[in-house]
């Protein structure tokens, strides 16, 4: 049964994705659309012009919680993604279509007292942006929408990005929470059945938060998994515990770097397939911290600093005059003599790249601006 329209469910798949509207998918994202979905198998079949279809909104990943605000006899159901902030499009998260299939309902998700750790993301404050305008451009990445004062990102609000999930009643001597969410530090795991049994979910991705149900066996973890009523098995060397405490700049960009060269998806937000918001979005998400998921709610929710005050971890902001922000990189290195350089997944070579920054790049710069 389809998850029913004022309830919120949570993603049972390892990616599930984000669509415009159920009309707007394409014959080669039936991989993408299975009850289980073959993401890798579907980024891989697609020529450079379908990467880049604007029919895909954004990726969610296993256990990210929606408020379901649609259901269709068809399978498809309407959601708002509460776990990526879009104060443009939605007061509580992106709206978008997805497969009823990729769902759980909150209440087949885990047993109580183990909801899903993204179920409640911290809320980010707006910061000044800079130039903004209307529309997006075709180099990057900025949803489309109506226009809003400036962003209302769900949740409680601080004076800048704030780690998210339930936590332990402290953190431990290595400053994590002793018994809190466990995140995916690998590109790819998988889930097993039992310590030594059959894998049960593959292509579980970096970024991912998992529930622990208990001690590790074996060198395994048990893991509270949705719409499963017994826990899976994750390799324990896989897993590392969400943070209690805030990440310095240059630890989000080294996991960004392991993203290099990773293929570039319109509205990718994986290790198989990332755009260029998606990939700042999906490093602080590895530490726990919640940004809006597009380039232009990126900008709004960071602070500004000084054009040559920048530094490795910081952000670059794009935009065309009299234009909406539409591209998004992450500072690699300071800047030397006019010179800087970024890491970001480039819509031109359809590729993540560390490069610097050429001139008609330069030319589109904006800002930069401190997580």
């Amino acid at each position: 049964m389809a998850p029913q329209p004022g309830r919120r469910a949570v993603v049972r798949v390892p990616v599930a994705t984000l669509w415009t509207a159920p009309e707007a998918v394409r014959p080669i994202d039936c991989p993408a659309l299975a009850g289980s979905p073959d993401v890798a198998a579907w980024i891989a079949g697609m020529d450079r012009d379908q990467l880049v279809g604007d029919c895909v909104l954004t990726q969610l990943l296993l256990g990210e919680p929606v408020r379901v605000t649609e259901s269709r006899p068809d399978g498809w159901v309407r959601v708002v993604a509460l776990g990526q902030p879009a104060a443009k499009l939605d007061a509580d998260g992106y709206p978008g279509w997805l497969r009823a299939a990729h769902l759980a309902d909150v209440s087949d998700a885990a047993p109580a007292g183990t909801a899903p750790a993204d179920i409640a993301p911290a809320g980010i404050a707006p910061a000044d942006t800079g130039p903004s305008g209307a529309g997006a451009t075709g180099s990057g990445r900025a949803a489309s929408g109506p226009a809003a004062s400036g962003p209302a990102v769900p949740g409680p609000t601080a004076s800048g990005p704030t780690a998210s999930g339930p936590r332990a009643s402290g953190p431990t001597a290595s400053g994590t929470a002793a018994d809190g969410p466990l995140t995916v530090d690998v590109a790819h795991t998988a889930l097993r059945t039992e310590p030594d049994g059959d894998a049960a979910l593959t292509g579980v991705v970096l970024g991912t938060r998992l529930t622990p149900a208990g001690p590790a066996v074996d060198g395994r973890r048990p893991v509270r998994v949705p719409g499963r009523p017994d826990p899976l098995w994750a390799p324990e060397d896989d897993l590392v515990p969400l943070p209690a405490e805030r990440p310095e700049a240059e630890q989000v960009l080294a996991v960004a770097e392991r993203l290099r060269d990773l293929v570039y998806v319109w509205g990718g937000m994986s290790t198989d397939g990332i755009d260029c918001s998606g990939l700042v979005h999906l490093a602080w998400r590895r530490y726990g911290i919640t940004l809006p998921r597009d380039a232009d709610d990126q900008a709004a929710a960071t602070s500004r600093v000084p054009l040559d005050a920048e530094r490795p971890g910081d952000l670059y902001f794009f935009a065309r005059p009299g234009r909406r922000i539409h591209h998004v990189g992450i500072v690699s290195a300071e800047p030397r003599g006019g010179r800087r350089r970024m890491l970001h997944a480039c819509y031109l070579t359809r590729r993540v790249v560390e490069e610097e920054l050429p001139a008609d790049r330069t030319a589109t710069l904006v800002g930069a601006h401190r997580v």
